[in-house]
């Protein structure tokens, strides 16, 4: 049985996954809709809708997995659910990370501007670039897929007779989950590299621009702390999505600490969800059309 404290939280998690998965939709619609009007696909339409979409999916799988897991642990330890389940998560983590490196990758080239010539090679080749990075999912998975059959193939032979307890040593556990997650780990740093740098260069460029203008801040260099504000609350969100993962991993090692494990899925949804309503009301088009319901169900309302 579950306490109060953890009824709560479960609470909080199916909330965020509502949320989530409203704001997600949201996005993705937008950008149909405007996909549908210029009757062609943009990069950055393909972007949005493609991490919407991932995302709306992926919260779906950590809230339905981890509540079979507090409820109905049993269904683990019978038929394929398991395996259903890992492999699930390799192609819908994978595309959610490959979409959102993808498009940090579109913001950091098409916003930041560095006198390198590596850097301006690769602005140049934008959409070259990120046909690369989005060419890169089938490789990851070709590799991924082989490692997830073989930690499977021995979760079954040291757990025939359990549920979905993990038996393997600490160390052992570990180099597991990172060579299963290694796809996942090279875009989560490169997302994050390319989020800093732009940061960097953001920041340089409103320190300039303060410099250069007296009396009345400029339009410019409130756009771009906005910017960096956006950024800085993106790194935050992304690096607690891998935090909540991780602890939720730690559940299959101590699968009676049901508290920590709820806490774990609050924090890993809460980047699927808190991201969409920051690119909301970061991205013009979006914020518009959002502003638009919010006005057309106030007139309603009247």
């Amino acid at each position: 049985m579950l306490n109060t404290v953890e009824v709560f939280l479960i609470f909080v998690v199916i909330s965020e996954s509502i949320l989530g998965v409203l704001g997600n939709g949201f996005i993705g619609i937008v950008y149909c809709i405007d996909c549908v009007k210029k009757r062609k696909f943009s990069m950055i339409g393909f972007i949005l809708i493609g991490l919407a979409t991932s995302r709306i999916c992926l919260i779906v799988m950590i809230t339905t997995d981890g509540l079979i897991k507090l409820f109905f642990p049993d269904m683990y330890a019978s038929g394929k659910l398991i395996d259903y389940v890992s492999y699930l998560w390799v192609i819908i983590s994978q595309l959610n990370i490959w979409f959102t490196t993808s498009l940090n990758m579109f913001y950091f080239l098409k916003v930041a501007n560095f006198s390198h010539h590596i850097f301006v090679w690769l602005k140049s080749r934008i959409n070259r670039v990120l046909l690369l990075v989005m060419g890169s999912l089938p490789i990851s998975l070709l590799i991924t897929f082989p490692q997830a059959e073989k930690i499977l193939k021995d979760y079954r032979m040291m757990n025939s007779s359990m549920a979905w307890q993990i038996n393997f040593p600490k160390d052992e556990y570990i180099t597991k989950q990172i060579l299963f997650n290694l796809g996942v780990i090279v875009l989560f740093t490169l997302t994050l590299i390319t989020c800093f740098l732009l940061i960097i260069f953001l920041w340089k460029h409103s320190r300039q621009m303060q410099l250069n203008v007296t009396g009345l801040r400029d339009p410019s260099t409130e756009a771009h702390m906005k910017a960096m504000k956006i950024l800085i609350s993106f790194v935050i969100l992304f690096i607690l999505f891998f935090i909540g993962v991780v602890i939720e991993l730690s559940y299959y090692m101590r699968p009676e600490n049901k508290l920590l494990f709820i806490f774990g899925m609050i924090i890993t949804v809460l980047y699927p969800w808190g991201h969409s309503f920051i690119l909301i009301l970061g991205n013009k088009k979006i914020k518009q059309a959002y502003l638009v319901i919010l006005q057309q169900l106030k007139c309603r309302k009247k």
